[in-house]
C-alpha cells in the first residue's frame, strides 16, 4: 500500500494488519496480568465495533464521545468511528458532569462510550439535560448489572451485534469512502481564557505530524510506549494513537493511574512522553525517598548528583568532557543514575519528550544529567503538538528546538509566534469567528506565545504573549519562568506569580502535601490536614528557603534580576481544576485566580502581615463547602547579582 493510500487511520490499521499481523499492537494490564492483541486481532475488534455502531444508527458525520482511562477498546472505538466517517470526541475522565454536559451539547453527541460505572453515572446525569444523547455504551461491566435502561449496553453486546448483523465487506466499503481531509478527531481546548472550543483535526494533519515526528526520531515498529495520559489531550493522540498507527509500534495501557510506575518498570518503554507536571512529581517522589534513606546513601546521592550536574548533560550530548569527570560519572552511573533510571522505569528509554507547558531548565537538566534523553517539543492542540523538535546532540535547556520538518515559523512584530504547516487544524467547531481570529489571511496560526529565534535557529518561548509584561521599572516580567524556578523544589507543587506593572514580584504557593507531609512526619510535626500544615511556622521557613534559592538564581540573569519574589503566602487550599483554578491539563487560569483571590493580592502589595480568606470549594462527591484561614504573608530575601552566585 503506497503512502498516498495510507492517508486515513483506518487504512493505516489495515496496512499493519496485512504487513505485520502477528506483531503486538496494544497491551493492557488487567488483574496483574498483561493481555496482548496483535494488529490482526485489533483490526477484527475495530470491524466488530464499527459494524455494531452502524447497526445502532451511527452515520457518516456523527460524533462519538469517549470518556475513560486509556483502554484498548476505547482506542479501538476511535478507529471504529473513523471507519464510518465519524468523529471521535475524547473527554477528560476527571471532568465533572457539568463539563461533560457542555461538550455533549456543543458537539451534538448522540453516541457515547464510557469506561466504567463512574463514567456511565456522569453521562446519565448529563442525559437529563442533553436529550440528544441516545446511546451509552460501556467497557467495564462491574457495577452495571442492574442498569436496565434500553439505551445502555456493553461493548461486548455491541461487538456481538456487529458481527452478526453486517456483511464482511461493509466496513471495507465505508473505509474506502474516507478522505484524508475528513475530520479525524475533535479535541476540546483547555479553556484557560473562556469556554473550551472544539478543535477539528483532519486525518491528513494528524498523520503529517505523526510521520514527521517518527522520521525525526527514527521510531519503528520495535518501539514501545506506555499510554497513561488523558485521551482527550493532543499529546496522547499524537504519541499513543497517531504515531503508533504510522510506525506500527506497541502501545501499553497500565492497570490504573496508581500502578503507572510499576507498569513502567515491567514494560520498560523505549519511547516516553509526559507533561512537565509528571516529571516534577517523579522528582518529588525521588527526593522523598532520598530523605528517608540512610546517611551514607544520602551523601552518595548528593555527591554524584553534583557530578551529574557538572557533566551529565554534556556526556549525553557527546560533548567533550575531561577524563576525570567521565570516570566519576561512570561510577555514579553504576551506583546512582542507573538504579534511579530503573526505579523510574526509564532504563530502556531511547527518546523521552515533554510538552504541554514550559519545563524549568533546572528540571530539564536533572533528567538529562542522569542519562535520560529528555527533549522538549513545542506545539498546541491546533498544530497537533507539532511545531518545533529538539535534535539529538543539539539540546539547549532554554529553547524548544528547531522547526519540525514541514513547518514554517514566523515571529510577528509583536513577538508572537506564528505557525503554518500541513499539521494544522481545520477549524474550531461551529466557531468561524474564532477560527478567523487565529488563522490570518496568509494561513498562519497565531499561537498566543511570545518567543524568538536564537543565533542557532532554535526557538525560545518566553511565555504566553498575554502573560508577558513589564515591571514598573520597565524590566521584563515572565511569570511562567518564575513559577518554574519555584516548582523545581520538591516541596512546592504549584506557584502563581504576580508583578505586571508592579514595583515587585509576589507569589502564591501551594505546598506538595506528599513531600512536605513526609518532611513534617520525620520531624514529629503534627498536622490535621493541608490547611493546618500549610500555615505552620516550620513550613513557612522551609518554603522561604526555597523561594530565596530561586531568587538567587534569578539574580544571576540580568534580564530577570528584578523578577525576584519579594513577598509570598502559602494558600490554604490546593489549586484545583474542579474549582476552575486550573485547567484539566493543570495550567493556571491566571485571570480567574487574580479575580477570585484579589483580596490576597491586595494584601501582598499593601504591606499586610496576614489576611483572612474564605473560599468556596467543590468536593469529589459533588458537595460544596467552604475553607477559611488567616494566611500569613512572608518576606523573602532578594539578592544583588554580585552575591547571588554563592547563595544559589
Amino acid at each position: 500500500m503506497s503512502e498516498g493510500t495510507r492517508d486515513t487511520f483506518p487504512r493505516l490499521l489495515l496496512q499493519h494488519a496485512s504487513v505485520r499481523p502477528a506483531h503486538p499492537a496494544i497491551r493492557e494490564k488487567d488483574l496483574g496480568i498483561w493481555q496482548s492483541w496483535n494488529w490482526s486481532q485489533v483490526a477484527a475488534e475495530v470491524r466488530a465495533l464499527a459494524c455494531g455502531l452502524a447497526e445502532l444508527g451511527f452515520r457518516r458525520g456523527d460524533s462519538l464521545a469517549i470518556i475513560g482511562d486509556n483502554r484498548p477498546r476505547l482506542y479501538w472505538a476511535m478507529t471504529a468511528a473513523q471507519c464510518l466517517g465519524g468523529t471521535p470526541v475524547p473527554m477528560y475522565q476527571d471532568a465533572v458532569a457539568q463539563e461533560l454536559e457542555y461538550v455533549l451539547q456543543d458537539a451534538g453527541i448522540r453516541f457515547a462510550i464510557a469506561e466504567d460505572q463512574e463514567q456511565v453515572d456522569k453521562l446519565l446525569e448529563c442525559r437529563e439535560r442533553t436529550p440528544g444523547l441516545e446511546h451509552i455504551l460501556y467497557d467495564d461491566p462491574r457495577g452495571l448489572r442492574h442498569y436496565t435502561q434500553p439505551f445502555i449496553r456493553s461493548l461486548d453486546a455491541l461487538e456481538e451485534l456487529g458481527r452478526s448483523a453486517r456483511e464482511p465487506g461493509f466496513i471495507d466499503a465505508e473505509i474506502e469512502q474516507g478522505k484524508s481531509g475528513d475530520v479525524a478527531i475533535m479535541l476540546y481546548t483547555s479553556g484557560t481564557t473562556g469556554k473550551p472550543k472544539g478543535v477539528c483535526i483532519t486525518h491528513e494533519a494528524l498523520i503529517n505530524a505523526a510521520r514527521g515526528g517518527c522520521g525525526f526520531d527514527k521510531l519503528t515498529a520495535d518501539d514501545e510506549i506506555l499510554s497513561y495520559l488523558p485521551m482527550a489531550w493532543v499529546g496522547d493522540n499524537l504519541f499513543s494513537y497517531a504515531q503508533s498507527l504510522v510506525a506500527g509500534f506497541t502501545v501499553n495501557c497500565p492497570e490504573s493511574g496508581e500502578t503507572v510506575m510499576t507498569d513502567m518498570r515491567e514494560i520498560g518503554p523505549t519511547y516516553y512522553f509526559a507533561p512537565p507536571r509528571v516529571f516534577e512529581n517523579l522528582l518529588t517522589q525521588v527526593m522523598i525517598r532520598i530523605e528517608d534513606a540512610g546517611a551514607l546513601k544520602r551523601w552518595m546521592f548528593h555527591y554524584f548528583m553534583d557530578v551529574a550536574r557538572r557533566c551529565g548533560a554534556e556526556i549525553l550530548d557527546g560533548k567533550p568532557v575531561g577524563a576525570g569527570e567521565r570516570l566519576l560519572y561512570a561510577i555514579g552511573n553504576a551506583l546512582v543514575y542507573g538504579p534511579l533510571r530503573n526505579v523510574l522505569g526509564m532504563s530502556r528509554v531511547r527518546v523521552a519528550y515533554t510538552a504541554g507547558a514550559a519545563i524549568g531548565p533546572d528540571l530539564f537538566r536533572f533528567y538529562r544529567s542522569i542519562g535520560i534523553n529528555l527533549k522538549q517539543l513545542y506545539g498546541s492542540t491546533e498544530t497537533c503538538a507539532y511545531v518545533c523538535l529538539q535534535k539529538d546532540g543539539q539540546i539547549k535547556l532554554d529553547t524548544v528546538g528547531i522547526r519540525a520538518p514541514g513547518v514554517e515559523v514566523r515571529i510577528a512584530d509583536s513577538g508572537e509566534v506564528l505557525v503554518k504547516s500541513g499539521a494544522m487544524f481545520k477549524e474550531y467547531y461551529k466557531r468561524p469567528d474564532a477560527t478567523a481570529e487565529t488563522i490570518d489571511a496568509d494561513g498562519y496560526f497565531h499561537t498566543g506565545d511570545a518567543g524568538f529565534f536564537d543565533a542557532d535557529g532554535q526557538l525560545k518561548i518566553i511565555d504566553r504573549a498575554k502573560d508577558v509584561g513589564k515591571m514598573a521599572s520597565g524590566a521584563i516580567y515572565a511569570p511562567n519562568y518564575i513559577e518554574n524556578k519555584l516548582k523545581f523544589f520538591q516541596h512546592i507543587r504549584e506557584a502563581v506569580a504576580f508583578g505586571h506593572q508592579r514595583e515587585m514580584v509576589c507569589a502564591f504557593i501551594n505546598i506538595d502535601i506528599g513531600a512536605v507531609g513526609n518532611w513534617a512526619e520525620r520531624r514529629n510535626l503534627p498536622y490535621s490536614g493541608y490547611t493546618d500544615l500549610a500555615q505552620k511556622d516550620e513550613v513557612y521557613a522551609l518554603v522561604r528557603e526555597c523561594v530565596e534559592k530561586a531568587n538567587a538564581e534569578l539574580a544571576l540573569d540580568p534580564a530577570l534580576c528584578d523578577s525576584q519574589v519579594h513577598r509570598f503566602l502559602i494558600l490554604h487550599k490546593e489549586l484545583d481544576p474542579d474549582d476552575d483554578e486550573l485547567t484539566r491539563t493543570r495550567k493556571v487560569r491566571r485571570g480567574f485566580i487574580a479575580e477570585k483571590y484579589g483580596v490576597l493580592i491586595d494584601a501582598l502589595y499593601s504591606g499586610k502581615q496576614s489576611q483572612f480568606i474564605e473560599t468556596q470549594v467543590k468536593f469529589e462527591d459533588g458537595r460544596s463547602g467552604k475553607v477559611s484561614a488567616e494566611l500569613r504573608i512572608e518576606e523573602a530575601k532578594t539578592f544583588a547579582p554580585a552575591t547571588a552566585k554563592k547563595a544559589a
